[in-house]
């Protein structure tokens, strides 16, 4: 087919699909409507220029978070590019990030779609597309002497998208044959750009010859897929790469609002333009994770969100939760999933407006009730404004307001606080509760890529901060109050054990990050076996009981100086005099190691300015100052003496193998 042809027809597809954009298959349905989308981007194109590097980001990000059609996706697409052209490819309040696409079928369709869910999330992703089917080259850097356009573009993160009948309708295709493929291109993307790597499992789209009984015939394409995916899942775990759940989405929504065998003949999409939008937030949802970007606390409304009626108004009695009713039933499978999700280390909280006395009651009284009071990490019930509420649940948490969930039944509450706190995620609720659960489900505000023992623990260490917080509040002056804490913090060498959590606490964290240097598992398991390199893990406990593993330190010995190259804590132990503690042990091992200087580097982000002046208080000398805010530090160990701490610090030598 001829090149003119072919941007005939493609054109041609594009008003189709333009024209039925808002097919509520391809919707973002838990994103609200706003009936002036069309207006409010019209006010923002026409923003003076002077003012929209202030102003356009915030609003542009309101648009994203509304739902759109698909012609509106692409409008708010060409706005943000125009925007970043004229800013030099950054905007104020947003994280460059490159993704780069590599696959075997028509791809440059999602790019808009990705880009968009990337605003959603706070990052200007800078999308790289290899050329068509060129994915193992590109990969190789095959070709001329010069660096190819990946190699060139240096991505973050790379997405490999193979369709299906590449990989399983070939004669002689096999599912190891296909996992063989994937495995090698994982190695190479690895090897060659120390990146997280995406993979997008198979649709499940070629037609079975069988039926019902599919797997025994030998040689099936809908069998080899099948077989595909199956496959995939624990060699992806093992290799450490992340997995687009194609063949997932499609069991929920259907094949046909992702593949569309017409556009498959004329084109080669795989994926279908109308979903691109869906496509494009599955991705930013894996990307955001491996930043620390996704919600880490769900705060539930009370009446009418987690049992049906008004506590205060119906009492005990007339409530409606549990079986006996479809609503009742509802309303506890919400309550089921919102203990799962703390299970798996999300922090639950309640934000309602009622008298506490009340709103405690079915707690502890109603026999279906699911979630206990001790599952909540923060409650607060009283007749204040939810938006005053969520502030001050963030400053009890001690979580940004970014970090939270909202989920209440009433249109008003959410309405004020996507007005107030544009911040916070407000999941559009269906009228029917028993839809309350899919939406919330469906919005992946929680996105994961592994769970670690500290996970689990979550919950149970923030309902210990809160603890610690009424503690505070009793004594009479911090030293007495830290010294009640009783702390022990124990440092030791990163090992096998805490590698996961490890690498999960240096992509998660945000705020108290000096560097805000990613790392995947592979990288962080090359530094704890390097006899040059510094990399320790520390744990804290108190009478409350144990916080788990709260900061990491990496230092590599260059001659006579450790330069710092990541340092990193939980914000939830803040104010406790942990980053003395943990200077004191990264200067003796570092001494011991024959260094005589201590080197830190502060790289300004829009969260870690709590750390700006962090080395300055410490004691290190300021070496240079960069126009961008970024700054280097020294402290000479000769003669360095241990800062003081409200604590026992034990430190451990050898890393456990």
């Amino acid at each position: 087919m001829s090149s003119a042809i072919y941007n005939r027809r493609y054109r041609e597809l594009w008003r189709q699909i333009a024209a039925h954009g808002d097919d509520p298959q391809v919707q973002l349905n838990w994103l609200a409507l706003r009936e002036d989308w069309d207006e409010a981007l019209q006010l923002l194109r026409a923003m003076p220029a002077p003012q929209d590097a202030v102003h356009l980001v915030p609003e542009l990000r309101r648009l994203a978070n509304s739902r759109m059609a698909f012609a509106q996706m692409a409008k708010l697409d060409r706005t943000l590019q125009r925007a970043l052209a004229a800013h030099d490819g950054t905007l104020p309040g947003l994280e460059p990030l490159r993704l780069a696409v590599l696959g075997s079928s028509t791809l440059s369709h999602l790019a808009a779609g990705i880009r968009v869910a990337g605003l959603r999330r706070g990052f200007a992703i800078e999308v790289y597309e290899a050329p068509y089917g060129m994915y193992w080259q590109e990969l190789m850097g095959m070709g001329d002497d010069e660096p190819n356009g990946l190699q060139c573009f240096q991505p973050e993160a790379i997405l490999l998208a193979l369709d299906a009948r590449h990989l399983a309708a070939g004669e002689g295709a096999t599912p190891e044959a296909a996992l063989d493929l994937m495995r090698a291109c994982w190695r190479q993307a690895k090897a060659s750009f120390h990146c997280q790597v995406i993979q997008q499992t198979v649709l499940p789209l070629l037609p079975v010859l069988m039926g019902n009984n599919e797997e025994r015939l030998a040689g099936s394409p809908a069998a080899t897929i099948a077989r595909v995916n199956e496959l995939l899942r624990p060699a992806a775990c093992a290799e450490g790469v992340d997995l687009l759940a194609m063949d997932r989405f499609a069991a929920v929504e259907g094949l046909s609002a992702w593949h569309d065998p017409g556009m498959w003949h004329r084109s080669k999409h795989e994926v279908h333009p109308r979903a691109a939008g869906i496509y494009g937030d599955q991705v930013a949802r894996l990307l955001a994770a491996a930043r620390g970007r996704s919600a880490k606390c769900l705060v539930l409304d009370l009446d009418n969100t987690l049992w049906g009626g008004t506590i205060g108004d119906d009492g005990l009695e007339g409530i409606v939760l549990g079986q006996g009713s479809g609503t009742g039933e509802a309303h506890a499978e919400l309550q089921r999933y919102a203990k799962q999700l703390a299970e798996r280390g999300v922090v639950l909280a309640v934000c309602s407006k009622n008298d506490e006395t009340d709103a405690l009651v079915p707690f502890a009284q109603h026999p279906e009730m699911v979630l206990q009071r001790g599952d909540i990490a923060c409650f607060v019930a009283n007749w204040a404004d939810k938006a005053t509420n969520l502030r001050g649940i963030a400053r009890a948490l001690n979580l940004g307001l970014d970090a939270l969930v909202f989920v209440d039944d009433n249109a008003v509450e959410r309405d004020l606080i996507r007005r107030e706190l544009p911040m916070v995620a407000v999941p559009e609720l269906p009228a029917d509760p028993e839809n309350f659960v899919p939406t919330l489900a469906a919005a992946g505000y929680f996105e994961g890529l592994r769970v670690t023992g500290e996970d689990r623990e979550r919950g149970k260490h923030y309902q210990a901060n809160a603890e610690r917080e009424r503690l505070k509040e009793q004594v009479t002056d911090m030293a007495s109050y830290l010294d009640s804490l009783r702390m022990v913090l124990c440092a030791q060498p990163i090992d096998s054990v805490g590698l996961a959590r490890a690498t999960q606490l240096i992509s998660k964290t945000n705020q108290f990050n000096l560097t805000t240097e990613r790392l995947c598992e592979s990288e962080v398991a090359a530094r704890m076996r390097d006899p040059r390199q510094v990399a320790l893990q520390v744990r804290l406990t108190d009478r409350f009981g144990d916080n788990g593993v709260i900061a990491v330190l990496m230092a590599q010995m260059r001659g006579r100086e450790a330069v710092i190259q990541s340092w990193l804590m939980s914000c939830r132990v803040l104010g406790r005099q942990v980053e003395e503690a943990c200077l004191n042990v990264l200067a003796e091992r570092c001494a011991e190691l024959g260094a005589e200087r201590l080197v830190g580097l502060y790289r300004p982000t829009a969260k870690n300015g709590i750390v700006r002046e962090m080395y300055s208080r410490l004691g290190f000398e300021l070496l240079e100052r960069q126009p961008d805010g970024e700054t280097r530090w020294q402290l000479r160990l000769q003669g360095f003496v241990p800062r003081p701490v409200p604590m026992q610090v034990e430190t451990v030598r050898e890393a456990i193998a």
